[in-house]
């Protein structure tokens, strides 16, 4: 059974007429990541801080559109987390994004997932892996094919290194 609240929910992630899911795009502020989700190109971008005082409100309309995006994704999707810093609860919603997009079920379907350190962490495979644990263990039951780029970048945001895990 639908309840109303459902499509009036559904119907704002979906433009009604062309049946096709509308991108999502929210400015970044001082506590809050820009959100760029693009449905026909693949792109999904989230940069910028993520320490929002309440992480549903900003989080739970992403899940709702990645949960409608699975239904009919590009070939490949790249989500990009280019977080300077993110909270705790930031993370869980982070986790909850990627296990949403690794649960794509089309064989011929591939995600990326690139994400951003600054360029001192970036040699420094321990703390690389102990900061992409959770991303790890949500990608390991993965019904699409997942590729992991991760990249080193100065204070400006600019890429100095880049290294590519097939998982």
């Amino acid at each position: 059974m639908v309840m109303i609240s459902d499509v009036k929910k559904r119907n704002k992630i979906i433009n009604p007429v062309m049946k096709e899911l509308k991108n999502m795009f929210v400015e970044q502020t001082d506590k809050t990541p820009l959100i760029d989700l693009n449905s026909l190109s693949g792109e999904l971008i989230l940069s910028g801080k993520s320490i929002p005082i309440n992480a549903p409100r900003i989080f739970e309309p992403i899940i709702d559109w990645v949960n409608e995006y699975v239904r009919n994704p590009r070939q490949t999707t790249n989500l990009r987390l280019n977080l300077e810093y993110f909270n705790t609860a930031s993370s869980i919603w982070l986790a909850k994004i990627v296990k949403a997009l690794s649960s794509i079920n089309k064989p011929e379907c591939v995600l990326i997932l690139h994400i951003y350190f600054p360029i001192e962490d970036f040699d420094d495979i321990d703390d690389i892996k102990d900061d992409l644990s959770p991303v790890i263990d949500v990608i390991s039951s993965a019904t699409v094919s997942v590729g992991l780029k991760i990249y080193g970048t100065d204070e400006s945001g600019r890429i100095l290194k880049e290294s590519m895990i097939f998982i």
